[in-house]
């Protein structure tokens, strides 16, 4: 975007500035702070008070942190274990035992990459039925060791790729709906980036459900929304509108139960700053949700759950 430009230019700009300003000039002083003033004004204007379009264009940004920057940064003891004990193991979606703060959790989540050759070995996060299905493998031996599921969204949907039909995708993901909606410990689900169709839904029934500012949740992606009414992927914008897709919308719409504010120009520019944040918010949902008994957070789950998409007509 031109206003990116601009900003990347106004940074390099006060770099040179302060670098020539070794004797403390009062003219170059006042040169920063005008400079300072004209970059927080074009921050401002960029990114806050996004249209989703623009939001979803940030939820797809390359530089935005994936789950493997967040496993370095707020977990730890990390150990990952692989296979659905039936086909194989998809390596995109990864799980295993670590820790968050004084918690023992199991952590599960859409496994993008950084560059091409990753992603394309990650399959862009796009899981097959044994991706699904180990996550339910490892949901069932959280629940066996009474430690909380953790979950983290971000993935355009799930792989649609004839294999993945014939092994039989749609039933996985529809028994990972369902029993999840059973399991007997505390279940937290993230979106981080994009949280895509069934493909997000396969691991997305939690008591929580957290959203970070500029990611994305909805049943289709917006250009293949414009593809099917308007017959044309030029439309994405008025989809993106039409679709609530965006954090505000879902909670408003209580789709979601918290949003996580991204820090300045978003996550991907303060991969820590957006870290400390996720991690603040994770640790104050598991000590809420431990505190009830399994027959409470099935009770609430089912509530919660059989409550979306209802509404009251008024005279």
């Amino acid at each position: 975007m031109d206003k990116e430009k601009s900003i990347i230019e106004i940074k390099g700009k006060i770099k040179e500035l302060k670098d020539l300003n070794t004797g403390n000039t009062e003219v170059l002083d006042t040169e920063i702070v005008e400079y300072e003033k004209k970059l927080r004004d074009l921050m401002q204007s960029l990114y806050y008070n996004l249209s989703p379009w623009e939001i979803v264009k940030l939820s797809r940004h390359p530089q935005r942190p994936i789950m493997q920057d967040y496993l370095t940064m707020i977990f730890k003891n990390f150990i990952e274990l692989h296979g659905d004990r039936y086909y194989g193991d998809d390596k995109a979606l990864i799980g295993g035992f670590a820790e968050i703060g004084d918690y023992k959790i199991m952590l599960i989540g859409h496994n993008k990459g950084k560059n091409t050759d990753e992603n394309l070995e990650r399959n862009f996060g796009m899981v097959k039925p044994e991706g699904y299905r180990k996550a339910l493998r490892l949901m069932k031996l959280a629940e066996k060791f009474n430690v909380p599921v953790i979950t983290f969204i971000d993935t355009p949907g799930a792989f649609p790729g004839v294999e993945a039909e014939e092994r039989g995708q749609a039933e996985a993901i529809a028994k990972n709906i369902t029993e999840m909606i059973s399991i007997e410990v505390p279940i937290i689900s993230v979106v981080i980036g994009e949280g895509g169709s069934g493909g997000a839904l396969g691991i997305g029934v939690g008591d929580r459900i957290l959203m970070l500012s500029n990611s994305i949740y909805s049943v289709i992606s917006p250009e293949g929304c414009a593809s099917i009414l308007w017959r044309d992927s030029k439309y994405a914008p008025n989809a993106a509108e039409a679709l609530n897709l965006t954090a505000d919308s879902l909670y408003k719409l209580n789709v979601i139960d918290e949003i996580i504010r991204e820090p300045g120009e978003g996550a991907h520019a303060h991969y820590q700053l957006a870290a400390n944040a996720l991690k603040k918010s994770i640790i104050k949902n598991i000590r809420t949700l431990k505190q009830l008994t399994s027959e409470e957070l099935i009770q609430s789950r089912f509530e919660k759950y059989s409550g979306i998409g209802k509404f009251s007509v008024t005279d």
